[in-house]
């Protein structure tokens, strides 16, 4: 991960003691990221129904009220920290849709695992497909999405978040092996090898190729 500089160091260490414009100045730092977390992960079902922009603003307000909690995170970087808290935030609307929906085991996200909001070959499948912009591409995500689905179900609960992390929520390779309990070269390696994996897998799928095209 990259060593923030005196200034940003300097920022950091204020937000720690609990002086709150600094955490506004650091969650405005990383707003982006975190909005494209809570996009990436939002069940499809609430899509429409929740506003994100709305998640990340109640998620500011929970980082202020527990503000307190940071100084005794020193391990915890504030990126990692903000997005946590966010995903705790996430949960709610997710809680309530289940509460009042029978479960689909391959549309809702699981809630026995951590914060329950784990990628899924549903939601990984969603945004490559999204990616496709040409014509013959939106005639492929009907006929190729269950192959798609299927070579994804077939990767490890790592390999997902990895590529949903690098791809779709835009983190570095430093913050990536801090949310996954892994070292940065780990990380990186298993990005470069997922990657590849999925590249020459999505190559025999035709319509899919154009996904890593530009890469």
């Amino acid at each position: 991960m990259n060593e923030p500089d005196d200034a940003q160091q300097q920022v950091i260490e204020l937000a720690r003691g609990g002086d709150e414009a600094a955490l506004a100045t650091l969650f405005q730092m990383y707003r982006k990221k975190l909005k494209s977390m809570v996009e990436f992960r939002m069940d499809v079902n609430l899509r429409g129904r929740v506003d994100p922009s709305d998640v990340i603003q109640e998620s500011y307000l929970e980082l202020a009220k527990r503000l307190g909690e940071f100084r005794a995170k020193e391990d915890m970087s504030p990126f990692v920290w903000m997005r946590l808290v966010t995903m705790e935030r996430m949960l709610n609307p997710h809680r309530q849709h289940v509460a009042t929906q029978k479960r689909d085991a391959r549309r809702e996200f699981s809630i026995d695992h951590e914060l329950g909001l784990d990628v899924t070959s549903i939601t990984l499948a969603a945004g490559l497909l999204g990616k496709l912009s040409s014509a013959s591409g939106r005639v492929v995500r009907d006929e190729q999405k269950a192959k798609l689905h299927q070579l994804l179900d077939q990767m490890s609960q790592d390999d997902q978040e990895i590529i949903a992390l690098r791809m779709f929520e835009g983190v570095s390779n430093g913050e990536a092996a801090e949310i996954l309990g892994q070292s940065p070269k780990a990380t990186s390696k298993r990005f470069v090898r997922t990657i590849s994996r999925l590249r020459s897998a999505m190559n025999v799928i035709p319509g899919l190729s154009e996904l890593f095209s530009n890469d």
